[in-house]
C-alpha cells in the first residue's frame, strides 16, 4: 500500500477538489463503508448528454462535504487503514452504479461491474502446454497484443506476424490531421493496463504510444516478426495445424507452422476507394486518409475531401484554418453528438489521482462504460407501434433526434441554408454515430463549401459534379473509409475441406460463432470478427478482451484433454448467427432509410453485434466444449 508525505497530501487535496464527484462518492462508500453517501441529499442528479457530470448536480455545500470526506478516507487508506468494503456484493455494485448515474441499472450487471472494478491483470493459471502446441497471431495491433498478453501469461508459445515495422495497427497507419478516438481513452484501453493519459479523448500519437507501451510492458517484441506479411494460411488435417506462408523483409518467402492460428488483422483494411471516373488523373497530391503524406503542406492550398465520415469529420476542422478553400463532397449527412471534452486535457492533479488511487480509476472507467455502452441500447430498438418510423424508432430515439437537431441548428446559427444538407432524415444511430469536433461550425466558415451533388468525374485540377459544376483543387483527400464488409482480406485462409474463407463467407457475408470461430476451420480464431463491433457505442477493446477470455478458456480445456483440434459445430454456429440476424431485424441498423457500412449488399448486418455488453460478458465467461467438435491428438504434428 502506498505511503504518503505532505507533498502528496497537498496534491491529493487539489486532485479531490477537481475530481469527478459521482466517481468520488463511490470511492468514499468503498473506503469508509458508509452507505449513507448513496442516499439523498448526496445522490448525484443525472446530467444530460454524454458528459462526465463532474459536479453531480449537487449544491456547493454538499459538494464540499463529499470532497472533504473523500479526502479524509483516501488519506486514511494511504496511511494503512483497510478498505471497508474491498469486494462489494453484486447487488451493492448495482446500487452504487445506479447512484453514480442517477438511473436504474439492471441487477444483471452486478458480476460485470465486479470484473470491471478489478485492478491489475486478471488471474491466469499457467497451462501445462505440450511440446507440440504453439500459436501464431496475425497482427500486432490492439487485438493481437491483447491475445499475446494472455498467451504469454498462460505459457503458450506464440509468434506474432506483423506487416509493419512496429506495433499499433490502425493507430500506426492512420496519421492524418486530427486523427483520434471517439471513445474516452480511459475506457478505450486495456482493463489490465492503466495509462497516464494526457487527454480525455486521445489523439493518434498518444494512442499509438499506448500500444508501444503495452508491447514493452509485457516484453512482447521478442515474439514479433516485424515487416512480415501473411500471404496465405491453410489447415493441415494430418498434422492438425496451420501452415502459414509469409513474405518477410526483402521479399523473402517462408512457410511457418502452428497448432492454432489467431487472426488479429482487424477490419480497417483494405482501403476503400470510390468508383469515380478520372480519379487517377488528378495531378496534385491525391491519397486516402490513412496514407496521409508526412511532408504534405496544405497551407494556402485548395483542398477537396471526398467523404464526410469519421476521418473526414476529424480532418476538416483541423485543416480549415490553414487552407485557402476547403470543398467537401458529401454523399449523405451524418448524425453527430456534442463533444464536450474534445481536445480537453486531463488536469495534472486528476492524472495524479487516477494514478495513485486505483479505486477512483476503476470507478471512473465503470461510469464511462455505462455512459458510452449499454445505456443507449434500448433507444436502438424498433417500436412497431411507433407512429413516425420513417424518422425514428421509438419515443426515446425520437427525443435523441430532437436534441441532436437543436444542437446542429445552434451550431449553424444564421446559416440555415445548410440545414437541408446536414440534417439526416434517418433515425439517430442508424449509421456510425460521430462526435462533433467543430464540424458544423466549420461548415459556416467562408472558405468552406459543402457539396451534396454526385461527383461525375475528376480532372487533373478539379472535381466535376453531375450538374456540371467544377470545383478546382490542389489537393484531393479520399475519405471513403475501408472495405470493412470483407473480413480478413489481407490474406487467404483455407479450411479443412479446401474452401477459402472468401468462398465460405460468399465474399461479403462473413459469419462466425461469437465473432470468433468458423465451421470447417479447426484451430482458427478471428478477433474483431463478424458481428463484434459495438455499434451502440463504447470500447471495442472490451469486446476483444471478452473474446480473448473465452478463447483462453477454450484452449485450456482442449489442451488439458489432449485434443489436437477443436472446431465449432455447424449447428451451433448457424443457430447463433440466426439469433444475431433476428435481433438485428428489430434494431436501427436494418432501417431502410439509410445506407451504412454495417450492412452488406443483401441487407444483412455483418459488422455490429446486436447485444448489450452485459450479454457478451455472459456469453464469453465459459467455453462449453459441447459446442465444439474435438479431435484427439494424432502423431507428432511435425
Amino acid at each position: 500500500m502506498p505511503g504518503h508525505d505532505d507533498a502528496d497530501e497537498g496534491r491529493l487535496a487539489e486532485a479531490v477538489r477537481m475530481a469527478n464527484l459521482p466517481t468520488l462518492l463511490m470511492v468514499l462508500v468503498q473506503l469508509s463503508g458508509e452507505r449513507r453517501w448513496l442516499e439523498r441529499p448526496y445522490r448525484p442528479h443525472r446530467s444530460g448528454g454524454m458528459g462526465d457530470n463532474d459536479d453531480g448536480g449537487l449544491p456547493e455545500h454538499l459538494r464540499t462535504e463529499v470532497r472533504d470526506a473523500a479526502l479524509d478516507a483516501i488519506l486514511a487508506w494511504r496511511s494503512g487503514r483497510a478498505v471497508a468494503i474491498p469486494e462489494p456484493s453484486p447487488d451493492l455494485l448495482v446500487e452504487m452504479l445506479s447512484c453514480a448515474m442517477d438511473e436504474a441499472v439492471p441487477a444483471e450487471y452486478g458480476p460485470m461491474i465486479a470484473a470491471q472494478l478489478a485492478t491489475g491483470l486478471p488471474e491466469i493459471e499457467p497451462i501445462a502446454v505440450p511440446d507440440w502446441f504453439s500459436a501464431i497471431i496475425i497482427g500486432a495491433g490492439v487485438s493481437g497484443l491483447c491475445a499475446a498478453v494472455s498467451l504469454q501469461r498462460a505459457g503458450i508459445p506464440f509468434t506474432i506476424l506483423e506487416q509493419h515495422e512496429t506495433v499499433g495497427g490502425t493507430w500506426w497507419e492512420n496519421r492524418y490531421p486530427g486523427a483520434g478516438v471517439d471513445t474516452p481513452n480511459h475506457l478505450y484501453s486495456y482493463s489490465f493496463l492503466p495509462y497516464d493519459w494526457t487527454k480525455y479523448f486521445a489523439l493518434r500519437d498518444e494512442l499509438h504510444s499506448y500500444t508501444e507501451y503495452a508491447a514493452d510492458t509485457f516484453g512482447l517484441r521478442q515474439h514479433i516478426r516485424f515487416s512480415t506479411e501473411v500471404v496465405s494460411a491453410s489447415y493441415d488435417h494430418d498434422t492438425q495445424g496451420w501452415w502459414v506462408d509469409i513474405r518477410g523483409p526483402g521479399g523473402r518467402t517462408e512457410r511457418v507452422r502452428a497448432t492454432v492460428l489467431i487472426s488479429a488483422a482487424g477490419i480497417f483494411n483494405p482501403l476503400k476507394y470510390p468508383a469515380i471516373d478520372g480519379l487517377d488523373s488528378f495531378a496534385g497530391p491525391s491519397f486516402h486518409t490513412s496514407r496521409w503524406p508526412s511532408d504534405l503542406d496544405v497551407e494556402g492550398k485548395r483542398v477537396a475531401i471526398i467523404g464526410n465520415g469519421a476521418s473526414g469529420m476529424q480532418i476538416g476542422p483541423e485543416i480549415q484554418p490553414l487552407v485557402s478553400s476547403l470543398t467537401i463532397f458529401q454523399r449523405s449527412p451524418q448524425w453527430a453528438a456534442p463533444f464536450e471534452q474534445f481536445r480537453k486535457e486531463v488536469p495534472d492533479p486528476v492524472r495524479f489521482l487516477l494514478r495513485e488511487v486505483p479505486a477512483y480509476r476503476a470507478w471512473y472507467r465503470v461510469r464511462l462504460g455505462w455512459t458510452f455502452n449499454d445505456r443507449i441500447h434500448p433507444a436502438l430498438q424498433k417500436d412497431p407501434e411507433w407512429s413516425h418510423p420513417q424518422r425514428s424508432l421509438n419515443a426515446v430515439n425520437d427525443a435523441h433526434r430532437e436534441v441532436f437537431t437543436r444542437y446542429v441548428k445552434a451550431e449553424l446559427g444564421e446559416r440555415t441554408d445548410l440545414l437541408d444538407k446536414v440534417l439526416p432524415t434517418y433515425p439517430p444511430f442508424g449509421k456510425r454515430m460521430l462526435m462533433d469536433n467543430g464540424w458544423f461550425k466549420m461548415l459556416t466558415e467562408p472558405n468552406v463549401e459543402l457539396v451534396t451533388d454526385r461527383i461525375d468525374h475528376v480532372e487533373p485540377d478539379a472535381i466535376v459534379t453531375d450538374t456540371g459544376a467544377r470545383f478546382e483543387a490542389d489537393v484531393l483527400v479520399i475519405g471513403t473509409g475501408f472495405d470493412v464488409l470483407r473480413f480478413l482480406t489481407s490474406f487467404e485462409a483455407t479450411g479443412r475441406s479446401g474452401r477459402t474463407l472468401r468462398e465460405v463467407w460468399n465474399d461479403d457475408d462473413a459469419r462466425a460463432y461469437l465473432g470468433l470461430a468458423v465451421p470447417d476451420f479447426p484451430n482458427f480464431f478471428c478477433l474483431y470478427g463478424p458481428n463484434t463491433q459495438p455499434g451502440h457505442g463504447g470500447s471495442l477493446i472490451f469486446v476483444i478482451e471478452m473474446q480473448v477470455h473465452y478463447l483462453m478458456d477454450l484452449l485450456r480445456q482442449t489442451i488439458a484433454r489432449g485434443d489436437g483440434a477443436v472446431e465449432v459445430r455447424r449447428e451451433v454456429h448457424d443457430a447463433y448467427n440466426d439469433a444475431v440476424d433476428e435481433a438485428h431485424e428489430h434494431m436501427v441498423w436494418t432501417h431502410p432509410g439509410m445506407e451504412t457500412y454495417y450492412r452488406n449488399e443483401r441487407g444483412r448486418v455483418v459488422v455490429n453485434y446486436p447485444y448489450r455488453n452485459v450479454d457478451l460478458y455472459g456469453m464469453t465467461r465459459h467455453a462449453d466444449l459441447a459446442d465444439y467438435i474435438t479431435e484427439p491428438r494424432r502423431g507428432d504434428g511435425a
